[in-house]
């Protein structure tokens, strides 16, 4: 099977050079897309060749199907890789890619739909023997009926809005008095910021860790996973610290859901890279929680461990390669943690910070990684996610690998901006990280003075947190924002996300 020719990197940013690098390095010419924003960003400047956007908007840039599908058409492109974010689980996005005759690098356009919807992804993998929370994932949405679903599960216990993530449309309960309420509000926060107000119902687990696994699948039914990821430091639902393998995680539980995200791809028909995202409780049972189906962010990690190249993976699978590793074959060597390195303040509630970079200096040495899409002169606008690079170490075990990054952050220098890394710092020197003692409430337990804004919004962190949360949405709600715009960025001041990113 012959690889393709040319691809175009329907993205921005640091994966956009990621997957430019990777097609480069395997004999693929590459086509970057820019807005005007981005005209001489390190993307453009590597890419093979260059198409302009025009207006940096997300919607009529990075965002808008029909000039990223005409411009593939134009180059002779014959696949789009998506990256994450942006269009990267829209399957309008992927079918209109089948119907131009251009290969989409991720999974079926039917595959995106269904792990899209969090009620029927549930609802598949309990079919298919994966555990997933108790809870109420049915159709019935008047609020009389989820009430008395609710006090059947008991509290404490979560309403969580099935079209959107990263904290809209979702509530803790912790008892009956404040049920009904709480499912009133957010079915309302949820028709607001989704357009849609279908909620379910699960329970709300003790200790909760956020632990993902790496599979990948060939069209020829072919599957494996590449051991876990912990996942579990976050802010406002958003990951920044990852590392593999978990601290928690026994050889028999390793395993355990390992078989379980190999099922879970296998009872959807999944081919290309994905990702399998489970919650743990204290007592270490897993249950699903949803399915990124695209590369993620902390892929580094497991690159780091395991030797495995994942986006030279999803080249080969997409131009129709079968995979030819073997999960008997897989193993990981030592010990890696990712440290996200954004342009925000953490002092000031993470808002986004904007400016020019007057300078940039990246730690170098054995098994440390940058994968970074800046460079000096660059301007951070508020017009897309403020993720500027990604920082990646691996030893030979993790006190060696917390010491590591440690050390490198404190060599990482950007200026012009107001970034997270002195806060990355704070939160490996912890003792309890030290421990391995962390769970999703980690930075609300230990750094609450952090997470709230101390001041007043500047205009331009307004506009980057509205136009963040919808860069980031699943896709389908992408096409409601191109209809009608109800969605006021004071309505999201102090609730931006990465949509699971």
């Amino acid at each position: 099977m012959v690889l393709f020719k040319k691809v175009l990197v329907a993205n921005r940013g640091e994966i956009a050079v990621r997957v430019i690098k990777a097609c480069q390095e395997m004999g693929v010419k590459t086509v970057a897309i820019y807005s005007d924003v981005d005209k001489d960003a390190p993307h453009v400047q590597l890419a093979d060749e260059t198409v302009g956007l025009g207006d940096p908007t997300p919607i009529q840039s990075y965002l808008n199907i029909s000039k990223i599908i005409k411009i593939a058409q134009d180059v002779g492109a014959e696949a789009i890789h998506p990256g994450y974010g942006f269009l990267a689980e829209n399957p309008d996005f992927a079918m209109s890619c089948d119907d131009a005759g251009v290969k989409f690098i991720g999974p079926s356009s039917k595959v995106i739909g269904l792990m899209g919807d969090k009620i029927a992804a549930k609802k598949t993998m309990e079919k298919a023997g994966v555990p997933v929370i108790p809870g109420y994932h049915g159709l019935k949405q008047d609020v009389s009926t989820l009430v008395r679903e609710g006090k059947k599960i008991g509290f404490p216990l979560l309403v969580k809005a099935a079209a959107g993530g990263g904290g809209k449309g979702m509530r803790i309960v912790y008892s009956e008095d404040t049920l009904e309420e709480s499912i009133e509000s957010a079915k309302r926060e949820s028709k607001s910021s989704f357009g849609d107000d279908t909620v379910f119902l699960e329970k709300y687990l003790d200790k909760p860790r956020h632990i993902e696994f790496q599979i990948l699948a060939d069209e020829y039914g072919n599957t494996i996973h590449l051991f876990e990821r912990e996942c579990s430091i976050q802010r406002r639902h958003q990951k920044i610290i990852e590392e593999t393998p978990s601290p928690v995680v026994s050889k028999e539980l390793r395993r355990r859901m390992g078989e379980a995200a190999v099922k879970a791809a296998q009872a959807v028909g999944y081919s290309n890279a994905g990702t399998v995202e489970f919650m743990v409780d204290g007592d270490l049972n897993f249950y699903f929680m949803e399915m990124n189906t695209r590369l993620q962010v902390e892929h580094p990690i497991t690159e780091m461990t395991t030797g495995v190249d994942l986006v030279k993976w999803q080249l080969r699978i997409a131009s129709g390669m079968k995979l030819t590793l073997k999960q008997k074959d897989l193993f990981q060597r030592g010990h890696a943690i990712e440290c996200r390195i954004y342009a925000e303040d953490p002092r000031n509630g993470f808002l986004p910070s904007v400016g020019t970079l007057e300078k940039i200096e990246v730690p170098t040495g054995p098994n440390i990684r940058d994968d970074s899409g800046i460079c000096t002169g660059m301007k951070i606008t508020p017009y897309y996610d403020p993720l500027l690079a990604k920082l990646v170490v691996s030893a030979e075990n993790r006190e060696e690998s917390i010491q590591k990054m440690i050390w490198a952050l404190s060599h990482y220098v950007v200026m012009g901006v107001t970034t997270n890394i002195s806060f990355l710092k704070k939160v490996l020197e912890h003792e309890e990280f030290r421990r391995g003692n962390i769970t999703t409430h980690f930075i609300d337990n230990y750094f609450k003075d952090w997470t709230t804004a101390k001041k007043g919004l500047p205009v331009d962190a307004i506009i980057a947190l509205a136009v963040y949360d919808l860069m980031h949405r699943r896709t389908h709600e992408v096409v409601r924002y191109k209809e009608a715009d109800p969605h006021s960025p004071w309505k999201h001041v102090g609730r931006w996300r990465v949509g699971g990113i």
